[in-house]
């Protein structure tokens, strides 16, 4: 999964691509270096970042929405709206979008059950420690991590089932980074326990790309944005191999060359 921001403050990479046909260039870039899905997103959700209308972020995503419907590049890749609002996830849908990516994991717009029945697109549900959108960097410990997580995520899953969304749509992501905690060492000990995840029976992505604990230890600034791709790379492929079936990441390119070509057996 190519990552795609069209925000003025993303940590990773933001303004680089707001004006729609440099958004598009760099979209078509990830599809020929190996993309299979693609995450469009109009707002930031990472500590520090703002909050916007949803009047805005549809002002940011819908030129690039249309055009990927007009070109028909939802013939060359999966598409993905990363949002938490309904009319969002709403006007993608309706040009051809195929996956919402929603990191309240339903919780940041009550409306969004209803667009997810309508359309049964394929869901993100992740884990966030914060009950809002915008997760924090607090220091939060656990007793155990993973059963936090797979409590939570067993909840929100059970939510959307019950109100009669299919199951095999579901995709579970555990948040990495700041969604998890300030603490660095839970997400690494995520991945490591990855295959108790697998045990909900549900395909599992994992976006540790850039994230700042990467970097753990740099004076709190978590290092420079171009020193993360090769760990990203290497934290992307430990989660491969303990059951991960979607890697979102920054890097395409370098992403595809690392991965073997015979592929991943997991137990």
């Amino acid at each position: 999964m190519g990552v795609l921001n069209l925000t003025p403050d993303s940590f990773s990479d933001g303004g680089q691509f707001n004006a729609p046909d440099l958004a598009i260039q760099r979209i078509r870039e990830m599809i020929a270096q190996g993309a299979d899905i693609i995450d469009i997103g109009g707002e930031s959700t990472g500590p520090g970042s703002s909050a916007v209308s949803t009047d805005e972020e549809l002002a940011r995503v819908r030129p690039v929405i249309e055009i990927v419907a007009e070109k028909k590049l939802t013939d060359k890749a999966l598409f993905s709206i990363d949002t938490y609002k309904a009319p969002v996830a709403k006007y993608a849908l309706e040009h051809g979008f195929q996956m919402v990516n929603d990191v309240t994991a339903l919780r940041g717009d009550p409306k969004m059950i209803e667009v997810l029945l309508k359309y049964e697109p394929y869901v993100v549900l992740m884990y966030s420690k914060d009950p809002t959108p915008r997760t924090t960097r607090e220091d939060v410990e656990y007793d155990d991590v993973m059963a936090g997580i797979k409590t939570f995520l067993l909840e929100r899953v059970s939510t959307l089932i019950e109100a009669g969304f299919p199951e095999d749509k579901i995709i579970i992501d555990p948040g990495m980074g700041a969604f998890i905690s300030s603490i660095p060492d839970y997400s690494f000990e995520v991945i490591h326990r990855l295959k108790e995840l697998r045990l909900l029976g549900f395909p599992i992505l994992v976006g540790i790309s850039r994230k700042s604990c990467l970097s753990a230890g740099q004076a709190g600034l978590g290092g420079k944005l171009e020193d993360r791709d090769q760990p990203s790379v290497d934290w992307s492929l430990k989660a491969l191999q303990n059951g991960a079936s979607i890697i979102r990441i920054h890097n395409v390119e370098l992403m595809k060359k690392a991965l073997p070509k015979e592929g991943f057996l997991s137990s």
